[in-house]
Parts: C-alpha cells; sequence; structure tokens
C-alpha cells in the first residue's frame, strides 16, 4: 500500500466564481456578502449626506442648482431635490448600511462560532434573506428618479413619510417604489432574525447555557426578537399606506374618517424600537472587544446581559416622545415625557 496521501479533489458539484457568492449558504461568506453591501450602501448615502452638507454651509438654496442634473432648474426644484437627499439618506443609512452591518454582518460571521453552532439554522433562508437587499436598494435608487411631487423627481417627504405629504402630496410612482422597497428590506430583516433566534435557542454547543453565552450573542438575540415584533408593524402601516395611494383607501384621509396621526403612531412603535435595534448589536460589540483586549473579564455580566434585555423591553414604551406636538393631550405627553 502506498503511504502517499491523496490530493483532494473539489467534487464537481461545489459552486466556484459567482456562482458561490450566489448560491453560498455558509455563514461566513453570507456575513461577508453583508459586510461589503452595508459598504457600498454606506458610502452610496454618505454622498448624498456629503451633497446636503455642502449646501447647508450657506443660508439659501445656493449649491444645488448648480448640478448639472439642475442645470436649468428652479430654486423650488432644488429644494425638493434637498429633500429628495435626505429620504434617500435617512433610508439607505438605516436599512441599508446600519442593520445589515451589525446584524446581518457581524451576526453571521461571528453568532454561530460563539456559540459552537455549525451555521445558521436555516442556511438557505439566511441566502435570500442576503439576496433580498440588492433590489430593495435598488428599488429605492429608482425611486429616486421617478415622479414624485409637483412633477419633480425623487421621495421628498423625509424618511418617515408622514401623510398627507406622501399620498396626496406624491402622486407620482416614486413613494410607491420606496414602499415596494421597504417592504423587501423588511422581509429581509423578519427572515434573518427568525434563523439568528433558532440558531441562539436550539443551537448553542453542550454546556453553553444562556448565561454562558457572549454578550454579543445577547445583543443579537434581542435585536432579532425587536426585529420579529417591531417589523410587522412597519409592514401594517406601509400597507395601509399602498392602499391609500392606489386603491382610494383613507386610512390616514380625515376628510374621509382617517387620521394622519395613526401612520406617527405605526411608524414610531416601529421607528423607536428601530433605534435600538441599530446600537444593541454595537454594544454587544464594545462588550466583547474591550475585555478581549484590556485582558480583564467583563465585570458585571448578568447586569449587562439583563440591561440589554430591559433596553429591548422598555423600547416599546417611549414612542410618542417622536410626537409630542400632535395634540396626545397632557396625560400622554406626561407619560411618555416619563417613560
Amino acid at each position: 500500500m502506498s503511504s502517499e496521501v491523496e490530493p483532494i479533489v473539489e467534487h464537481a458539484h461545489t459552486p466556484t466564481g459567482w456562482r458561490r457568492w450566489l448560491y453560498s449558504t455558509n455563514h461566513k461568506d453570507i456575513g461577508t456578502m453583508y459586510l461589503v453591501f452595508a459598504v457600498v450602501s454606506g458610502v452610496i448615502g454618505g454622498l448624498f449626506s456629503i451633497l446636503m452638507r455642502i449646501e447647508l454651509m450657506y443660508p439659501g438654496v445656493d449649491f444645488l442648482p448648480m448640478l448639472p442634473l439642475l442645470a436649468d432648474g428652479t430654486q423650488a426644484q432644488a429644494a425638493h431635490l434637498f429633500n429628495v437627499l435626505i429620504t434617500a439618506h435617512g433610508f439607505i443609512m438605516v436599512f441599508f448600511m446600519v442593520m445589515p452591518a451589525m446584524i446581518g454582518g457581524f451576526g453571521n460571521w461571528f453568532v454561530p462560532i460563539m456559540i459552537g453552532a455549525p451555521d445558521m439554522a436555516f442556511p438557505r433562508m439566511n441566502n435570500i434573506s442576503f439576496w433580498l437587499l440588492p433590489p430593495s436598494l435598488t428599488l429605492l435608487v429608482m425611486s429616486t428618479f421617478a415622479e414624485g411631487s409637483s412633477g419633480f423627481a425623487g421621495v421628498g417627504t423625509g424618511w418617515t413619510v408622514y401623510p398627507p405629504l406622501s399620498t396626496a402630496g406624491h402622486m407620482g410612482p416614486a413613494v410607491d417604489l420606496a414602499i415596494l422597497s421597504l417592504h423587501l428590506a423588511g422581509a429581509s430583516s423578519i427572515l434573518g432574525a427568525a434563523n439568528f433566534i433558532t440558531t441562539i435557542l436550539t443551537m448553542r454547543a453542550p454546556g453553553m447555557t444562556l448565561m454562558r453565552m457572549p454578550v454579543f450573542t445577547w445583543m443579537t438575540l434581542v435585536t432579532a426578537i425587536l426585529l420579529v415584533t417591531a417589523m410587522p408593524v412597519l409592514t401594517v402601516g406601509l400597507v395601509a399606506l399602498f392602499f391609500d395611494r392606489a386603491f382610494g383607501a383613507t386610512f390616514f384621509n380625515p376628510a374621509f374618517g382617517g387620521d394622519p396621526v395613526l401612520w406617527q403612531h405605526l411608524f414610531w412603535v416601529f421607528g423607536h424600537p428601530e433605534v435600538y435595534i441599530l446600537i444593541l448589536p454595537a454594544m454587544g460589540i464594545v462588550s466583547e472587544v474591550i475585555p478581549t483586549f484590556s485582558r480583564k473579564p467583563l465585570f458585571g455580566y448578568p447586569l449587562v446581559v439583563l440591561s440589554g434585555v430591559i433596553i429591548g423591553f422598555m423600547s416599546w414604551g417611549v414612542w410618542s416622545h417622536h410626537m409630542f406636538t400632535v395634540g396626545l393631550g397632557s396625560t400622554a405627553n406626561t407619560v411618555f415625557a416619563i417613560t
């Protein structure tokens, strides 16, 4: 018998090249794609931010009218473009930069390793949760060129998309494209969050109890729970908004018994937990990096974990502090000021 080691032959069914990334169910590959996507989105959103800040350097609308796109445009058109930049910048940074990086990128890369799991619980669902994002971003970028308000291009509603500006004020297809974009991004987030919850609760290595999990894993778990509970609220609001726009429904039209403040409640019931969806993974990263490089164990681990859980729970009780001027009344304003 020969003692030579047989060379490893790559199986024919193993995808290579671009197919490796398109079909990948490996959590590290998908995490890498999330991070690359977040960087690309961050560059696009950052360019929008630079244009906004150049415009804000001096009073008046003086920079945007000089852009080649608006060389013959009016001050009103340039002002609308400023609103479009604000809207697109907000959407891109929240849904396509921070969330994919923190949850999809770092979460996919490190959570399975930290809990001793071979991969995520649903690898194929992990794949589709990423690949929903590129078409979602494409639709959002397309919305900046579609007809929006008064013949001007783009969604100039601000990232909060308040009616009636998003209904009667923007009757072109721009807002509809943005709504579809957010639906895809929301579906991606819900799929990814369900995957993380299942992975963390069912695939920990023997001996890895909940109170032995790394803090980053805990913060990812809390974030995933917030996602699967907050994203459907935004989805309900977006469906109602689309019905108002496309089918003549009156959810947010006070002339027919609707209430535009209802949109604000739906949006901020999602929007305030969203703040902690963005920051909790970062808190988890800090809680791992500092103890590691200071070569000291994390002080008060149970309290750190408990604080993350309480932050997630309390994030549901503060949404109306975004709405102090809508006439909720002194009692509601006082309660939400305290919370």
